[in-house]
């Protein structure tokens, strides 16, 4: 996968990927805009070119307030997400190139008071979807928002992933609609959050064109 090319279609007004930005922007706008008063840390999570987040901290009056690591492992896009920063002089805004499944990037900055899983779980497996959700426990401060999404291909996964959510004492704030095209979700953590661990790996991301295999495979071998 090209993963450079792959966020062309962001530039398209009407594609299902730039409505999906406006609605997870709403989203950040939100968390900022309900955020207490001081300095606030966020995380991005396979950050991409970070349009979701500068694109909203470039004219949010919360900008300066905001401590931001973003983690992505494309060289491509973190020089993207670091331009982009840097032109809309957001100073606060850390961009690493790395391995976003790794805790050892979040040590730092967490536990966050914002944190955008985004682009990541209609890529790996579910059992490393409900791992990362546990990891979010930890990256994640009481009070602060998880803001994430998943396709609604069949089978449609966004109902459970709001379960293992909720079973882990987040609240839910906001669900798209289902025939919106796309899922994305925003859940507040209401407990104490845990200490994150160094070296623990959340997830494999195996990509949308694996997983579509998979599930092909095992419909052809169930019609047999």
């Amino acid at each position: 996968m090209d993963w450079q090319a792959w966020h062309d279609a962001y530039d398209l007004p009407d594609s299902w990927m730039a409505q999906r930005l406006r609605t997870v922007e709403d989203r950040i706008r939100d968390a900022l805009d309900t955020a207490p008063p001081g300095p606030l840390k966020v995380i991005s999570v396979c950050a991409g070119q970070g349009r979701d987040l500068i694109g909203v901290l470039a004219d949010h009056p919360r900008r300066d307030d905001v401590r931001a690591r973003l983690v992505e492992l494309d060289p491509g896009n973190t020089a993207f997400a670091a331009e982009l920063a840097r032109s809309a002089g957001l100073t606060g805004v850390e961009v690493v190139t790395g391995d976003a499944s790794l805790t050892d990037h979040y040590l730092g900055p967490a536990p966050a008071d914002l944190v955008l899983v985004c682009g990541v779980f209609g890529n790996i497996m579910d059992a490393d979807i409900e791992r990362t959700i546990d990891t979010c426990t930890r990256l994640c401060a009481r009070g602060g928002t998880v803001v994430w999404t998943r396709n609604r291909h069949a089978p449609d996964r966004v109902p459970v992933v709001c379960d293992w959510f909720e079973e882990r004492g987040f609240e839910r704030l906001w669900l798209s609609a289902p025939d919106a095209g796309f899922g994305v979700g925003a859940h507040r953590l209401t407990v104490e959050p845990g200490e994150l661990a160094p070296g623990q790996t959340m997830f494999d991301f195996v990509g949308y064109d694996v997983l579509k295999a998979e599930r092909a495979d095992r419909d052809r071998t169930a019609d047999l």
